[in-house]
């Protein structure tokens, strides 16, 4: 029975999967986009009512301009290669918070906030592209929902979201902010260096294909080491150390500048 049990587990892990775009990677999808969005919305707003939005400010367009931009781009490239159910899980907002915080965060379904604190460090829009691409690619790799779909395995064995929420809800929202990445004083936690370094890459592509030189990803991760905050060894954090990413954007970069010279040549 241990072994029937066993090859039935496995079973409903390999149909609970999910493929991110463009790495192939294969990741656990336990709960759905539909089950999570209503928890994002409702929390997304809270932040917002929380917050002083700086949105309609000269800054804050520039960071709505780059995230449509950008998400318009990545939209177009997922319908094309197959994806349009999951485009049709994103209701793109893009908000500007006032905070010293040197930091930006994306929810599922692309609930979108940069902090001002990095906006000097981003110096212009091709650097608010560099955070904003990254970002997008958090909730087009859906890390959030993997991370959750871990989380509730942990708690709850193969329980469903709606039979986790009857047992434990007290849980599970603690299972959720921790998966969205919600920590203290709107404060977003690290996500695991596994999914930082695939945002990295997929954000790399993602500005790239919106138009933006991804060459400059680089630089911004080296404005960031200096002047971000003193950072923890990458063996001390799940964020990967500055060196660390800017070693992995370089060798993703040949991949990159093919779609951003071919968005240069669409532009012509």
């Amino acid at each position: 029975m241990k072994k029937v049990f066993s090859l039935l587990l496995i079973g409903l892990l390999c149909y609970a999967c999910a493929t991110v775009p463009l790495t192939g990677r294969k990741q656990l999808a336990m709960v759905s986009s539909e089950e999570i969005q209503p928890l994002v919305n409702e929390q997304y707003e809270k932040v917002k009512k929380e917050s002083k939005l700086l949105t309609n400010t000269t800054d804050g367009q520039k960071v709505v301009q780059v995230g449509k931009r950008i998400s318009q781009a990545v939209e177009a490239y997922l319908i094309e290669s197959g994806y349009s159910d999951l485009v049709e899980s994103f209701d793109w907002e893009f908000n500007l918070i006032e905070s010293d915080q040197v930091n930006a965060w994306c929810m599922p379904g692309g609930k979108v906030a940069f902090y001002t604190g990095i906006m000097p460090i981003c110096q212009d829009e091709n650097g608010i592209a560099v955070v904003m691409g990254h970002e997008v690619a958090h909730a087009v790799a859906s890390h959030s929902r993997e991370r959750m779909s871990k989380a509730l395995v942990q708690q709850f064995g193969m329980s469903v979201i709606s039979t986790a929420i009857g047992q434990n809800p007290t849980l599970t929202q603690q299972i959720f902010y921790q998966s969205v990445g919600i920590g203290s004083e709107i404060g977003m936690l690290a996500f695991s260096r596994q999914h930082e370094l695939e945002a990295d890459e997929l954000g790399l592509i993602f500005m790239a294909l919106a138009g933006y030189d991804p060459r400059v990803a680089p630089e911004f991760w080296e404005r960031m080491s200096q002047g971000g905050g003193e950072a923890p060894p990458e063996f001390l954090s799940t964020h990967p150390g500055p060196d660390r990413r800017i070693e992995r954007l370089n060798e993703n970069m040949p991949k990159a500048m093919e779609y951003y010279q071919a968005s240069q040549t669409g532009n012509n």
